[in-house]
């Protein structure tokens, strides 16, 4: 056998070995027994073409090949303003009957009920950290966002999850940090932008964002405070997925998004999104001045 049929072989014997849990992520995900082996299918179809001769973990490595592909589902399923699929699609008639018992029961049909009113991000954040144990630094970049981001997420999916809404006094009080921080930008003013940055703040871009003339990454209060000095004159406190961010508005058009994290009364952390695509999947709510 040659060497190239082995591994073949190889990753054959690995990624069933693996389907269960494959299917136990997806279905997780997607809350549909429907979709599931659509999923997993086009996992094993992405997968057959890449060389997994150097991954350590194949078995993590696969759960967030499929965590991609079911967001992908997820927001696309948004777009076309479908309704969700909940628990009660019917179940198919086959020899996989039982196992599709099983994994339904697993889950719980109230859990998959509050799953569907959680955002696709969060929703990921939240099945693959609190259901299989992903760390943030995984999920991050699956979601596209930096690993604080992506341990928010989880938090606000935990609580509803748990049935404690979101408090609005923390998207009032994060409202009120953000409108300082555009004001003081707006007027040029370099105190008060650091009054409400924290000293550690990371600021991060997209490619896009790139391109329209900033750096990938700044850190600290001193650097950031100094390329937002003066600007910010089309920004807007905007809800960014469901939490506190800015909206960038060009010529009546969203042109950037922001993401920010917050510590305390302070900005921990800043998100430029001007990637098209990126931004036609986020659900954006410019707020009232």
């Amino acid at each position: 056998m040659s060497q190239e049929n082995f591994e073949d072989n190889f990753l054959v014997r690995q990624f069933e070995a693996n389907r269960d849990h494959l299917r136990a992520v997806a279905y997780r995900m997607l809350g549909s027994r429907g979709e599931v082996d659509d999923a997993v299918q086009e996992a094993w179809l992405r997968v057959s073409r890449y060389d997994t001769s150097d991954i350590a973990n194949l078995r993590g490595w696969l759960t967030t090949v499929v965590a991609r592909i079911c967001l992908d589902m997820l927001r696309a399923r948004k777009s076309r303003k479908e309704d969700p699929m909940g628990p009660h699609v019917p179940e198919p008639v086959d020899e996989t009957r039982e196992r599709e018992t099983e994994m339904a029961d697993s889950v719980g049909a109230a859990l998959l009920v509050v799953l569907e009113t959680l955002q696709p991000p969060e929703r990921l954040a939240f099945v693959l950290h609190d259901m299989f144990a992903v760390p943030f630094e995984e999920i991050a970049p699956i979601v596209g966002r930096s690993v604080d981001a992506s341990r928010q997420l989880a938090s606000r999916a935990r609580r509803r999850v748990q049935g404690a809404p979101v408090p609005e006094a923390d998207l009032s009080h994060q409202r009120r940090i953000v409108d300082a921080f555009l004001t003081a930008s707006r007027e040029g003013n370099f105190e008060g932008l650091l009054a409400v940055l924290d000293p550690d703040v990371v600021f991060r871009a997209d490619d896009a964002a790139v391109r329209l003339g900033t750096l990938p990454e700044i850190r600290g209060a001193d650097a950031v405070a100094q390329i937002y000095k003066g600007r910010a004159q089309a920004a807007r406190s905007a809800l960014v997925d469901g939490e506190m961010g800015v909206a960038v508005i060009l010529d009546g058009q969203l042109r950037i998004a922001l993401r920010v994290t917050f510590s305390g009364d302070r900005i921990a952390g800043i998100e430029a999104l001007a990637d098209a695509e990126r931004i036609a999947a986020l659900e954006v709510e410019v707020l009232e001045p």
